[in-house]
């Protein structure tokens, strides 16, 4: 299908197009919904805005955070968040995602417990209240470039990312998904010394826990029953349980539906095609509650490198996906609801509101009002616009909001430091990809 073109000038309009497509989109007035405090763990939200993981591509040659990567903190730190879900932070050199991907090790812990430590003091004096932080641990499996080019770690070949097989090589061995498990643990022990007050075991977006998810075909240990297939995401989360103490807390941003057709998907109806089947993720998000203890969970789908408007609604690119921007809104939306009411005493973060722009506080409060998140997550629009939450928190318009033209994600792509290149372009700009 052609671009659609965001031409909403009010709720009725979104509304009318959505029943055409066929979507339900959840909406309230009243965003006075979203002020409310967030129990999470022993920590409390001060609001239901959440900041989503970012990366900026910024980091040092060492992992530690940059220049760019400190302002970018500092401005969500003031935005007002009640949660900042900070951006994937490697568990080992090989499985960056860049050359500049964040990595916290022992010798940069003191980088690390000086940005948290600003964070929450800037929050504190611009808001009266610290946000809640959150680190992402990754391994990036198939997504690793270390040194900026591609050295895949794979759970098993597919044809749906590889032109041709990847050698046997790049499969990763039942031992070596051991020695990573072991590595959160570390990681974990790491960001509690660092001062967050959380850690999420990253298992979305077909990075290397989500990945696994989907190895129905992969013989051994961790292919083929769900049991197998989860057992490095949770083996992960019990290294990284045995590691901390206190009030710290372990939580996942969680893949349910990945939008590829069995058997290389997970959370796909196998006799129908690309349908939803949420079953094993209800099931899933209901050990990690009930085995695990975490005490929040991130809900998100699809792919950002495969099908990038699965998980984050666009009008703008050069991929032109075959469905309307709301069809995959409501996508969202309706996984997201049915982990929560599935688990209505687990709180569930969901994901893609940015895409409604300046009506998206709408559709955060609909969603939280009749119970189908418990808190809004955004991405792409803290970088267009760091003072977002505040700015919907005091019932003010959001007069800057993101665009969803790809820009940040193509910077990201490119190892390049990224940002917001229609609100922030003293700092960023896709000339670099020319």
């Amino acid at each position: 299908m052609a671009h659609e073109v965001f031409h909403y000038k009010s709720w009725e309009d979104i509304e009318k197009t959505a029943l055409e497509q066929g979507v339900m989109l959840p909406r309230s007035s009243n965003t006075d919904v979203l002020k409310a405090p967030l129990p999470i763990g022993a920590h409390t939200a001060h609001n239901r805005i959440a900041l989503q993981p970012m990366e900026g591509t910024d980091g040092t040659e060492s992992g530690s955070p940059g220049e760019l990567t400190i302002r970018r903190y500092r401005r969500f730190a003031e935005g007002g968040a009640g949660l900042i879900w900070f951006e994937a932070v490697a568990t080992a050199p090989e499985v960056r995602a860049s050359a500049r991907q964040l990595m916290l090790t022992k010798d940069n812990l003191d980088d690390f417990r000086r940005l948290v430590s600003e964070i929450k003091e800037r929050g504190l004096k611009k808001n009266g209240y610290a946000p809640v932080i959150v680190m992402q641990a990754t391994n990036s499996g198939r997504y690793s470039k270390p040194h900026g080019r591609p050295e895949p770690l794979i759970a098993y070949n597919n044809p749906l990312f590889e032109e041709t097989p990847l050698p046997k090589s790049c499969i990763l061995s039942d031992d070596r998904l051991k020695a990573y498990e072991e590595l959160f643990g570390v990681t974990a022990r790491l960001a509690q010394q660092a001062g967050f007050d959380g850690m999420d075991v990253k298992c979305c977006h077909r990075y290397l826990a989500s990945e696994l998810l989907s190895a129905y075909t992969r013989p051994g240990a961790y292919g083929g029953s769900f049991e197998n297939r989860t057992r490095f995401l949770l083996n992960a989360h019990r290294s990284a349980k045995a590691a901390v103490s206190g009030d710290f807390f372990l939580t996942s941003r969680l893949n349910v539906y990945d939008g590829f057709a069995y058997p290389y998907g997970f959370g796909v109806e196998p006799e129908s095609g690309l349908a939803p089947r949420l079953d094993e993720g209800i099931r899933l998000a209901g050990i990690l509650k009930e085995q695990m203890h975490i005490p929040v969970l991130n809900i998100t789908i699809g792919n950002p490198y495969k099908n990038p408007h699965v998980n984050r609604p666009y009008d703008r690119g050069n991929y032109v996906p075959d469905e309307h921007p709301f069809v995959g809104l409501g996508r969202m939306m309706h996984c997201v609801g049915e982990i929560q009411r599935a688990h209505p005493d687990l709180p569930v973060i969901g994901s893609a509101f940015s895409y409604l722009r300046q009506f998206s506080p709408e559709l955060a409060a609909g969603m939280v009002e009749q119970g189908l998140c418990a808190m809004a997550g955004f991405g792409r629009m803290a970088f267009a616009d760091p003072e977002f939450p505040n700015k919907i928190l005091s019932g003010k318009p959001l007069d800057a909001p993101c665009v969803t033209c790809g820009g940040c994600a193509q910077l990201l792509r490119a190892g390049s430091p990224a940002g917001c290149i229609v609100r922030d372009r003293e700092k960023y700009s896709l000339e670099v990809l020319k």
